[in-house]
């Protein structure tokens, strides 16, 4: 039973919106201003689970967030796919020519500067978190700054929307994934897909033999994503995700890689939202 989530923003953020679509019922928010005090939280027992945007559809991965699951040794449990709508947003009263300076998450204004090339005049000043920028707006109600953010933002905060859907490209999709201290969430017979972790030697065909492997226990990779040993130079992690139509074929798969993978460990088994 799922009483408090932990998130990386506050009230109005899409990683709000998330919570809200993902768990049925009543829940409990933490808010927090990074996503490693968000895992602090979790791993003290203070959430129950995080909600983590892990990777975008127009700017890719999210690799930090990749490497807290696994250096904290937590289990991916679910995902969710959000559209991403963002909206410029300001104290009522004013007009886009009025706007001095646009605060906001860097990730949200790399996704919108398509836009902002429009309006030379603004400045644009990257910030913690988008939904924290339209609170503090509404606290001070300070003239010729502005958010970028949800339309739930801008409800809660009592700001008016200046411009619509700003982002460079229309679908603008992120993937969230739900973060707890245990893996199986779900019976096996409900599981079909699931997050990895392995290491290769500098061997030639190292990741080709594995991804035959995957191939051959029809495993479908529909992510894969190497990030930096930091500890030994030159040296890489493969974050893969597979899809599965049985478990079994996951079953038989995670048998060889143990054997075949170095320091190979499964980060989560979920129900796949991507269908």
């Amino acid at each position: 039973m799922i009483k408090t989530v932990a998130i990386q923003g506050v009230k109005g953020s899409f990683h709000h919106i998330v919570a809200q679509n993902y768990f049925d019922g009543e829940i409990g928010l933490i808010e927090c201003l990074s996503f490693d005090k968000a895992v602090e939280s979790l791993i003290e027992g203070e959430s129950d689970a995080v909600i983590m945007a892990i990777e975008n559809s127009i700017v890719g991965s999210i690799i930090p967030n990749y490497a807290l699951i696994d250096q904290h040794h937590l289990y991916v449990v679910g995902e969710y796919y959000l559209d991403i709508q963002h909206n410029l947003m300001a104290w009522p009263g004013q007009t886009i020519e009025d706007i001095k300076e646009v605060y906001s998450h860097p990730m949200a204004l790399l996704q919108c500067k398509t836009f902002f090339k429009r309006y030379p005049h603004i400045k644009l000043v990257e910030d913690k978190d988008t939904a924290e920028v339209a609170q503090r707006i509404q606290k001070t109600r300070k003239k010729g700054v502005a958010a970028v953010g949800s339309t739930l933002a801008a409800e809660l905060f009592e700001l008016e929307i200046l411009a619509k859907s700003i982002q460079t490209i229309e679908h603008n999709e992120t993937r969230f994934v739900i973060v707890k201290r245990e893996n199986h969430e779900i019976p096996e017979n409900e599981i079909d897909k699931a997050s990895l972790k392995f290491e290769l030697d500098h061997k030639r065909g190292s990741l080709a033999t594995v991804l035959n492997v995957m191939s051959d226990c029809k495993l479908n990779m529909t992510k894969i994503q190497s990030l930096p040993k930091i500890e030994t130079p030159w040296k890489y992690a493969f974050f893969v995700d597979v899809t599965f139509d049985t478990y079994d074929d996951h079953r038989k798969a995670k048998s060889i890689l143990e054997i075949m993978a170095e320091h190979f460990k499964v980060l989560g088994e979920y129900k796949n939202a991507k269908l």
